[in-house]
């Protein structure tokens, strides 16, 4: 399996880390750990289950795991990159990002080792682009959503998103036909 970059032993300690700037470590040890807890949650789960759908509305874990890696591609984007996704990009994020009834139609039958690959690939891309950025940065504004946001909001709000996802995995997860 694709690991995580940064293998961070202080696991419960929001620090410093080398290479990085004081507050982009910080990001980075509340992402890592959000990560961590959203990985010990779907531990052993198996393809059925990673396809479980509660309702007829519900999205499934796999799509929730995806939509988490589709965020940090979407943010990774238009924080580092600047700009739009193209064409052939929005095609192969559209289901993960927006779920619903696509993401019902397109993400199945994949198993557990898809999902935390393209996880760690996305994250270990954006950690490797932080290596380049300063605290600055993260002061950079840019209009989101109607919004004036900064690019520290957009980073908290990507291991935010995946909290709240994390919630209704574990809500599924509950509720898997034994």
């Amino acid at each position: 399996m694709n690991k995580p970059i940064i293998e961070q032993d202080k696991l419960y300690l929001v620090t410093e880390l080398p290479g990085y700037t004081p507050n982009i470590s910080r990001l980075i040890c509340m992402m890592n750990y959000a990560r961590y807890v959203t990985l010990v949650s779907v531990k052993g789960l198996t393809v059925e289950q990673l396809d479980y759908l509660h309702d007829k509305e519900s999205n499934s874990i796999g799509a929730l795991l995806y939509h988490i890696a589709s965020t940090d591609f979407y943010f990774r984007i238009i924080t580092f990159e600047e700009r739009e996704l193209t064409p052939e990009e929005n095609e192969k994020w559209e289901a993960p990002s927006f779920l619903g009834e696509k993401g019902r139609e397109k993400i199945k039958g994949n198993d557990l080792e898809f999902y935390v690959n393209i996880l760690n690939e996305e994250r270990n891309k954006i950690y490797e682009l932080l290596k380049g950025k300063n605290d600055e940065w993260l002061e950079k504004t840019m209009q989101w959503y109607g919004n004036t946001s900064n690019y520290h909001h957009i980073w908290f709000h990507a291991f935010e998103d995946e909290i709240n996802h994390r919630g209704q995995i574990n809500w599924l997860k509950k509720r898997l036909k034994k």
